[in-house]
């Protein structure tokens, strides 16, 4: 027996009949029943469509892996190296040439302390040479000054002798004189005194 069912909402109508749907719960219950639990599909298992795609995804990885992301990697750790190799060798360029203009700035410096000393060593041999030359100066007028002051020296001993050989024999000559009664040679006065002079000198 059909039963009707009508459903409206808003403008739509639907008619379902209650035996057919009875009917149709009643054969997929008599399928279930048929077909019993050890026809039940596992649901872990995979179904070998799904084994299908996965390894077929699998593959196009693996393919683009090697052919197109592996090659790219490859090229982006070779450039890295050779950037790397770069640096470094540019790192080496720099450190010689740091060397070369640590050695040169060396080089340099002990030339410039040569001509310092060789300045300085110059330097002093003029100070020494115009030093002596000083000194030969400063000594010759101290010689200079000495011979004159034993000139005057010896001037003024000669005045002084002469004048104490004149007053010896004014004195003598008076001594003479007195004792005698007669006036000395003057010739033989002043032998006298000479001779006197010239003992008490010698003595």
């Amino acid at each position: 027996m059909l039963t009707a069912v009508v459903t409206s909402s808003g403008s739509s109508i639907e008619v379902a009949f209650l035996e057919d749907l009875v009917a149709a719960d009643d054969s997929e219950e008599s399928h279930e029943g048929a077909e019993g639990p050890e026809n039940d599909l596992n649901p872990i298992a995979p179904e070998p469509k799904e084994m299908l795609w996965g390894f077929g995804s699998f593959v196009v990885m693996a393919i683009a892996i090697r052919y197109w992301l592996f090659p790219k990697v490859r090229s982006g750790m070779q450039r890295r190296y050779d950037h790397i190799h770069d640096d470094f060798d540019q790192a080496e360029t720099l450190t010689a040439a740091a060397r070369a203009e640590v050695a040169e700035y060396e080089a340099q410096v002990a030339s410039v302390r040569a001509d310092a000393h060789s300045r300085v060593d110059a330097a002093r041999a003029t100070l020494e040479a115009e030093r002596s030359e000083k000194l030969a100066e400063l000594n010759a007028r101290i010689a200079d000054r000495k011979a004159a002051a034993a000139a005057q020296v010896d001037a003024a001993r000669a005045a002084a002798q002469d004048q104490v050989n004149a007053a010896v024999s004014d004195v003598a000559t008076t001594a003479v004189r007195l004792a005698t009664g007669r006036n000395p040679s003057p010739d033989v006065v002043a032998a006298a005194v000479a001779e006197a002079s010239n003992q008490g000198v010698s003595a």
